[in-house]
């Protein structure tokens, strides 16, 4: 996931009401669907929820009680567990059935590979605890702030995906950009401790920020939605494929945003080292 901004405007009241309240939403229909309609396939999402709270309050107790750096920090162990489990489930599929028929459009729309259901529930729950932590603590700016607009997004995608067990697939493809996340938050917390020279550490780190940027966030995406487009004619007339398309189409905006900002950062901090030299 892209890195926080922290400071609310004035005025954020509003915004804030508005995400707490699809928040609290959210949170009715998925206890109503595993209490009242007994969909215990979705525990995991409640699991998800309670871990990375859980870890936010470990992390608050005994590091640090600054709030960026908390909810980064957990950021970072939702992203290192995401991509393992990213990982297991497509090297599983790959050594189960090949990969000439991993994907196959049945095969991501309509079906699950082993583990991706719980995966998919786990990160849910994670979006539903940063959504609710950058609430609290307002880490978030501007009057429509893009990291809660992108957390509820997911939410929507992904809870409806998870309600009506379709395009699981497709979006365990999209969290292999989690890969790149790790070394975003690694940068953030790295600095944050102070550590801000531009050594081969840095350097080693700036190499894997923008190997995992271009391969695992931006051809990733770009990737799936071409695969979307191209069969898009195999769809049906539901809300699949707009909401898909329409998910897909965010994450390459959002993708230019980010790689903007990475390349502004990765000026800044060799401009820095230069003139330290």
């Amino acid at each position: 996931m892209p890195p926080h901004r922290a400071g609310g405007v004035a005025g954020g009241g509003d915004t804030s009401a508005f995400f707490a309240a699809t928040l609290v939403l959210w949170a009715v229909s998925v206890g109503f669907e595993i209490g009242v309609r007994g969909r215990r396939e979705l525990a995991p999402v409640a699991a998800g929820f309670a871990f990375f709270q859980a870890a936010n309050a470990a992390v608050r107790a005994s590091v640090s009680r600054d709030p960026i750096f908390v909810n980064t920090a957990v950021s970072l162990l939702h992203s290192f567990l995401t991509s393992i489990s990213v990982i297991f489930v497509l090297v599983n599929q790959w050594h189960t059935k090949g990969l000439g028929n991993m994907f196959e459009h049945e095969e991501l729309f309509g079906r699950s590979w082993i583990g991706a259901y719980s995966a998919l529930c786990f990160s849910c729950g994670y979006f539903a605890y940063d959504q609710l932590d950058m609430l609290r603590y307002r880490l978030y700016s501007g009057w429509i702030p893009g990291i809660l607009m992108h957390h509820l997004i997911l939410l929507i995608c992904f809870t409806l995906a998870l309600y009506r067990n379709v395009t699981i697939n497709y979006l365990i493809l999209s969290l292999v950009c989690e890969l790149h996340s790790i070394f975003l938050h690694v940068r953030k917390l790295r600095r944050m401790a102070g550590f801000r020279d531009f050594n081969r550490m840095v350097k080693l780190e700036w190499v894997l920020n923008w190997t995992t940027f271009v391969a695992a966030r931006v051809i990733c995406h770009i990737l799936i939605t071409y695969k979307l487009i191209t069969d898009a004619h195999k769809f049906g007339k539901g809300i699949e494929l707009p909401l898909a398309l329409f998910g897909m189409a965010g994450m390459n905006l959002l993708n230019i945003v980010l790689g903007l900002d990475l390349f502004k950062a990765f000026a800044r901090e060799r401009n820095q080292q230069r003139h330290q030299d």
